[in-house]
């Protein structure tokens, strides 16, 4: 059975105006009064009015009450809210104002309840919204049953055209709900759940419809805290791995996908995120595991078997050992390209314990399994409890951003502006003296958004070109302008608001839905008949891992260029988001009103270029490595290396130097990419080569020089 979601709260980042209480002492003093107005915040300065004689939610009611009118001008959304920062924390202890709130319809002789609410807000504050009417006369009164001292409130009226609703269906999905991602290689998202002894698949149908499958395991871990999955072993079946606070293990699943069997275990990690990604690029998956009370661990794959490493271990393949922290407080691991050099590199959200434990970590990865600690110089080195963040382009300028969502209401969360358009010098630091990351939060998230919790994930679910966030039940929902308003769910009933979850678009309709608790949210936009366009795209790796895990794709449309202000968007491809879920890895696109693509762009990496130029939108588009001519590549007479031959650096002699966009890539004589960085300089460091022929690839402004060179 299907049931329909209602948004029940909006906040929005618009001007703010405080006025003076202009509060009645009852419905009908108020109903002679002047209406509030939306946008604004307001002080209840005391109760001494008239009480409300029906409660409008299950708590009873006060002695007292302070009662407004609201007449909306337009049909929209408002949320009406307590949870402002101004009444927290109150009295020299950790309690705020505990606010009450209900809000009528009808006459003052004759009221009916459309909303209430008493403690959802952030310690005891209230926090409600819904639709109202344009010319509608509304009543919100504030009740004094458990606190009649003095707050302040806002109500904020929010856009119909930005809402995003879902429609709820049940399915039969046994354990714990943990992705949403295509398990048998044919580009649709299925759904997985784990119990102790059992996976269940249920497979999607090209009709729309699921075929569900248990399988039974031989594993001793339940996926308590997280799951990820990526074809591991490149037989086209995708495997799992996940674990518990005792361990973790690797399910693989065998070449005809009727069957998982345990392939690597881990008896020593308190798990925590876990991921598939190549750490050395050789084409082979391997995976990172989160560690909560030691630092963390990672098996390597050398084509063949899982080797499992201890980060701390001296005689480990990564010196570094990527979290080393003593006591752990290791959460969120997410595999992110933040340097736009073609590799991934690691963000690892903390929490718990002292300022030390819960700082927050970013490593440069430098390739050849060499990592570098960066977070102080990035200005990501937040001492901020989290469990996951969210990464993506939300400002479209070709760049990863980050939000780091927080866990405890003590540290609120945190929004970071990546600034790699600005000048940087030779070590990639902006020539400006500040952090590659500015801090942007006052700016870009809504005041009076304190929700906190563990999952963080971007996705763009309303198809309008910006990637908005899924956070602990709230939908921070990009505006394309740097700032965000935010939609939340009620999250006290699984059976119609969507809480947390796996992403991904499960009836292949091209709009991303959420999967959680046995229930599938289907995104409505889709129902809506509106006028939004979409792309998914799905890759299939040959020199670089089959699902393209750590590929960068680039989607321009007539919106979304290079020479528009709204730039191309871009994706990575990733193996998983968020904390707990694992979402689809197929990379999707919202094109807005736009009714064509320009081009797709894959760098994959291995350092292939994939370009498909007006691909057909609408629909999954399926790449193979290696299948298109790529970016116009010449062996150009413009890029002069000297010396060459060279013993230890290369200098370049072409226009791309300077360019912050720049990337160059070595290949040896078989075609294995060996080194891969930023151009940012006019001289590459290639002391670590050994001696032979070598290839230097620059790929600058949509087009690819390249040259050989031998090293001596």
């Amino acid at each position: 059975m299907k049931k329909k979601l209602l948004i029940i709260i909006a906040i929005g980042i618009l001007p703010v105006i405080s006025l003076a209480q202009i509060s009645s002492n009852s419905c009908d003093d108020a109903e002679t009064a002047s209406p509030i107005i939306g946008n604004t915040v307001y002080t209840v300065d005391g109760f001494d009015g008239t009480a409300v004689s029906t409660s409008c939610s299950t708590t009873g009611i006060g002695t007292h009450g302070e009662w407004y009118k609201y007449t909306p001008t337009s049909d929209m959304y408002i949320y009406i809210t307590s949870e402002l920062s101004q009444n927290f924390n109150v009295a020299g202890g950790n309690n705020s104002h505990d606010t009450f709130v209900h809000i009528f319809t009808g006459t003052c002789s004759n009221l009916s309840c459309i909303a209430g609410d008493d403690d959802s807000g952030y310690q005891d504050t209230s926090r409600t919204g819904f639709s109202v009417a344009a010319n509608e006369t509304y009543y919100i009164a504030w009740d004094n049953i458990w606190d009649s001292a003095s707050f302040d409130f806002k109500i904020v009226e929010i856009d119909t055209d930005l809402m995003i609703t879902f429609t709820n269906s049940t399915i039969n999905a046994p354990g714990l709900d943990r992705g949403v991602v295509d398990m048998n290689g044919d580009h649709l998202d299925d759904i997985v759940s784990i119990n102790s002894t059992n996976i269940t698949i249920n497979e999607q149908q090209p009709n729309g419809t699921f075929s569900s499958t248990m399988y039974s395991t031989d594993g001793i871990y339940s996926a308590s805290w997280s799951m990820a999955a990526a074809d591991y072993d490149r037989n086209g079946y995708t495997d799992l791995v996940y674990g518990n606070s005792s361990g973790a293990h690797v399910l693989k699943a065998n070449s005809d996908g009727t069957a998982y069997s345990v392939a690597a275990t881990s008896h020593s990690v308190f798990t925590q995120r876990t991921n598939f990604v190549d750490f050395d690029n050789n084409g082979d998956l391997d995976i990172f595991l989160c560690d909560d009370v030691a630092p963390n661990e990672y098996f390597i794959n050398d084509g063949t078997d899982l080797t499992l490493w201890e980060g701390d271990d001296p005689n480990a393949p990564i010196a570094e050992g990527l979290g080393l922290y003593p006591s752990g407080g290791n959460y969120g691991s997410i595999w992110i390209d933040y340097d736009n050099d073609g590799d991934a590199d690691l963000f690892i959200a903390k929490c718990g314990g002292e300022p030390a434990r819960r700082q927050n970590e970013l490593f440069k990865n430098n390739g050849g399994l060499s990592f570098s600690d960066v977070s102080v110089n990035t200005g990501m080195d937040k001492v901020l409890s989290t469990w996951s963040s969210a990464w993506a382009d939300f400002d479209n300028d070709g760049d990863m951003d980050c939000f780091v969502g927080s866990s405890v209401s003590s540290e609120p969360h945190v929004f970071m502006t990546n600034r790699l358009e600005v000048p940087l010098d030779g070590n990639g630091n902006p020539i400006d003296g500040g952090p590659l990351f500015e801090d942007t939060t006052s700016t870009a998230l809504p005041e009076g958004f304190y929700s906190f919790g563990h999952e963080n994930v971007p996705y763009d679910f309303n198809n309008d070109g910006y990637v908005d966030i899924f956070s602990n039940g709230n939908m921070l929902i990009n505006k394309g302008d740097g700032t965000f308003v935010v939609y939340s769910y009620n999250t006290t009933n699984p059976d119609y608001e969507p809480r947390e979850g796996a992403v991904g678009d499960l009836n292949n309709d091209g709009f991303l839905d959420i999967f959680d608790s046995g229930r599938i949210k289907y995104n409505d936009l889709n129902n809506d008949n509106n006028d939004r366009n979409w792309l998914k795209i799905a890759l299939d790796g040959t020199s670089s891992n089959i699902n393209g895990i750590g590929a960068r794709i680039v989607v321009s449309s007539p919106s979304f260029n290079s020479n528009a202000t709204n730039k191309s968007q871009i994706r990575d491809v990733r193996s998983a988001e968020g904390f707990a879920y694992m979402s689809s890895l197929n990379a999707h696109f919202g094109l807005g009103t736009d009714t064509s693509a320009d081009s797709v762009t894959i760098y994959w990496p291995s350092g292939t270029v994939d370009v498909i130029v007006n691909p057909t939108i609408n629909q999954t588009l399926v790449v193979t490595e290696g299948e298109t001519l790529g970016l116009p590549s010449t062996a150009s007479d413009d890029m002069i290396l000297f010396p060459n031959p060279t013993k230890q650096f290369l200098n370049v002699n072409m226009n791309v130097i300077g360019s912050e966009r720049a990337i160059y890539t070595v290949f040896d004589i078989t075609g294995r990419r060996v080194l891969n960085n930023r151009l940012l300089s006019n001289t590459i460091d290639v002391s670590m080569l050994s001696s032979g022929n070598y290839i230097l690839r620059i790929i600058n402004n949509g087009k690819i020089n390249t040259q050989k060179f031998i090293k001596q």
